[in-house]
């Protein structure tokens, strides 16, 4: 059994995309718009806004070796990502600054990058599109404190 996340950007999810294309090196391996499905029933064109044909119904991507789904959902707002984050583990200290200061444009840093006992550097922030992202080097052995 595998679990993917599935992300619901309410009218945002291409530029998410090329954000992350261009910030994590995602690639976008499928994608449907709202006009590529079949007709839809007449309960959910009252549901989404004039002109949502050209909006993302679904799209797969690959960020590294994980599969992420995503969607305009219904466009009608702000997304609200809450109770969640989304974890990269970097390859190196570099690498995790990079990827931390990258996803940090234009989004709110929730705990700065640093040195932890589990971690030779760990950040959170939320992104641009108010996704939480756990940046970390993880160490082979913690230092565990001692009690």
């Amino acid at each position: 059994m595998q679990v993917t996340p599935y992300l619901f950007f309410d009218g945002r999810c291409e530029e998410a995309a090329n954000f992350y294309r261009s910030t994590l090196g995602a690639e976008v391996v499928m994608l449907m718009r709202m006009k590529d499905g079949p007709e839809p029933s007449e309960e959910c064109k009252a549901q989404m806004p004039a002109g949502s044909e050209n909006k993302i119904m679904h799209m797969t991507m690959r960020i590294g070796e994980s599969t992420v789904h995503a969607s305009d959902g219904r466009c009608q707002g702000k997304p609200d990502f809450k109770g969640f984050s989304l974890s990269l583990n970097a390859s190196s200290d570099a690498e995790a600054e990079r990827l931390f200061a990258a996803l940090s444009k234009g989004g709110q840093v929730q705990m700065p990058m640093d040195k932890t006992f589990y971690a030779s550097r760990f950040g959170m922030v939320a992104d641009q599109f108010g996704v939480s992202w756990m940046v970390i080097v993880p160490l082979e052995k913690p230092i565990v404190p001692a009690a």
